[in-house]
């Protein structure tokens, strides 16, 4: 394990692991409070992510930012976001298999140094990978699962939320039941 997020930036930013790392124009490790009670998992970059090294900044980020707001929570404040992988898969698909594995060792290194108290999987990509394999992600979003002490919960994707509007409600009364949950366990989230 790494043990100061100086040194795994710095080892994510020179890491050849996967081909993601021959067309990425930047690494992006992840944003937010590096004592943050919630941490929030994505899949991988996009196109606007890779060009500025910041995870969810594109419209996607925009739906999330609102939606986090809405919530008293803030990506600046009192969360951290990161992704699966840190690098841009081509043509924004999925991570692959392989490239997540490869990457997983990354993720656990930061939730090592974060030790948040709350996951929350943006989409189905972190909630098969996170919480469990065979996860539906349109009917078990919402649901809180244990793990080494550790709550999860997946919600829906912004993207996703973005080509099926009908689903924003869902995803925030998913983020009301996260507001509850933080409010019950959390001790300094809403500081």
């Amino acid at each position: 394990m790494i043990d100061t997020w100086d040194e795994l930036i710095h080892k994510c930013n020179s890491c050849t692991s996967c081909d993601l790392a021959k067309t990425r124009t930047n690494v992006v490790v992840g944003v937010g409070n590096k004592n943050a009670e919630v941490l929030f998992i994505g899949e991988g970059p996009g196109e606007n992510e890779d060009l500025r090294g910041e995870p969810f900044v594109g419209r996607g980020g925009q739906l999330l930012d609102k939606m986090l707001a809405a919530v008293d929570l803030d990506r600046n404040k009192n969360i951290y976001i990161a992704n699966m992988v840190k690098c841009r898969p081509p043509k924004n698909r999925d991570p692959l298999p392989q490239e997540q594995e490869q990457c997983l060792g990354w993720l656990r290194n930061q939730v090592q140094l974060i030790r948040p108290k709350i996951i929350v999987c943006l989409g189905r990509v972190s909630a098969t990978r996170l919480i469990k394999k065979d996860m539906k992600i349109t009917k078990e979003h919402g649901i809180f699962f244990e793990k080494n002490g550790v709550l999860l919960m997946a919600t829906l994707h912004p993207a996703a939320l973005l080509r099926n509007p009908n689903n924003k409600p869902d995803a925030f009364q998913d983020f009301l039941k996260l507001r509850d949950k933080i409010k019950e366990i959390c001790d300094h989230t809403y500081d």
